[in-house]
């Protein structure tokens, strides 16, 4: 079995970082909700939703780019 290549083992880091950070923040999401639920409801839900939305959208466009770079 050969080793991965440098692209696969980029790929597989930059993915490992995404998720790493992703997941301290969907940690302390429920905090930051509460914090600016005290502030306005509707902008703890605008925050969290937001949030959200940017998870996937970081992944579209990862792949967005990769598919233009042909890889």
């Amino acid at each position: 079995m050969k080793p991965p290549e440098k692209k696969e083992r980029s790929a597989a880091i930059a993915a490992a970082v995404i998720l790493a950070v992703v997941a301290v923040g969907f940690f302390a999401l429920p905090s930051i909700m509460l914090w600016l639920g005290d502030i306005s409801p509707w902008l703890a839900a605008a925050f969290g939703a937001l949030f959200v939305l940017g998870f996937f959208l970081i992944f579209w466009l990862r792949a967005r780019h990769q598919r233009r770079r042909g890889e």
